[in-house]
């Protein structure tokens, strides 16, 4: 059995193989995911913490499943507000054949995913980035997006400044140009691509702020009282999922389609959708697209296998 860390995973995937391995997955269709398990823990101090299992497989190939802890006090300390580890097992045996760094691998999969998504939706002139949040998700967001096309500037807003300033640098630190900003909706009308990584509960993004021909990758939330983008944002976009039956349970999608602000058939595509050319994604320069991505199981799969086949796992 492997035990692969965190430097092993980021050594493995490679941006552009890793949404290559994304993509193919999705294309093949023979991933099966049940519902994820999300539990709500409480915390001495009042706070609500969740725990999440995502089981995914392959028949007779690779069965995996990732456990994560989000608990948004660890904030205010020094640890992260995320936790996760996978256990990846042999699809005929049912023996386990690694147990993988998920920090890592939800950090890699999470930001190829919203630049596997951008690939279809954003301009292909796109060079703008903005992103909002500042935790381990953030310079990953900007790699990612990096990958796929030239950014001339990266702007990274947060609560905290310090933080914001500290993300910024570690992202010019990988070669990108990169400044903190604190006005938000300034940075938003100047973002040709706007990514939100937030445990965010009322909105960040504001519909009025958005320029025609924004794309807007909401990647965040996963609960129903968690929301990035107001119902302007949502009203003005043409909206997409990573998969609809999992984004459509988080607040930026749950929240509009209770009201009645957005219907089922409103949201035109998920990501398999995208990647085998069934939608063909934006449809004009000026159209505002919005990306919502709560996290599904068959992606952490397919990064997790690609990881052990690097390392040597099969």
């Amino acid at each position: 059995m492997l035990f692969l860390d965190a430097d092993t995973v980021i050594g493995a995937t490679p941006w552009t193989t890793l949404m290559g391995a994304l993509a193919d997955a999705l294309r093949a269709g023979t991933t099966r995911s049940p519902d994820r398990h999300v539990h709500d823990v409480a915390q001495s101090d009042g706070s609500t913490g969740a725990l999440l299992l995502m089981p995914s497989w392959v028949d007779n190939e690779a069965v995996g499943v990732k456990v994560v802890t989000y608990f948004p006090a660890n904030a205010a300390t020094e640890h992260p507000t995320v936790n996760a580890a996978y256990l990846l097992f042999d699809g005929a045996t049912g023996l386990l054949t690694a147990t993988i760094d998920g920090d890592a691998l939800t950090a890699r999969r999470t930001a190829a995913v919203s630049s596997l998504a951008a690939h279809h939706l954003a301009r292909p002139d796109a060079k703008r980035l903005l992103i909002v949040g500042t935790g381990q998700l953030a310079p990953n967001l900007a790699l990612a997006h990096s990958a796929e096309r030239d950014l001339d500037h990266v702007a990274v807003w947060g609560r905290s400044p310090a933080a914001a300033t500290s993300t910024a640098r570690l992202v010019t630190d990988q070669g990108l140009p990169a400044v903190a900003v604190d006005d938000l909706g300034a940075a938003a009308a100047n973002a040709d691509i706007i990514s939100c990584a937030t445990g965010a509960t009322t909105p960040l993004i504001h519909g009025s702020w958005l320029r025609p021909g924004t794309h807007v990758d909401l990647v965040g939330g996963f609960r129903p009282d968690m929301r990035e983008a107001d119902d302007e944002a949502v009203r003005r976009s043409t909206v997409f999922a990573d998969t609809v039956a999992g984004a459509s349970v988080s607040g930026d999608l749950a929240q509009p389609l209770a009201s009645g602000l957005l219907q089922p058939d409103d949201i035109a595509a998920d990501l398999a959708e995208l990647v085998s050319g069934d939608h063909p994604g934006r449809r004009s320069d000026d159209e505002i697209t919005l990306f919502k991505s709560a996290g599904f199981a068959a992606a952490d799969l397919a990064a997790a296998r690609l990881v052990a086949r690097v390392a040597g796992g099969g």
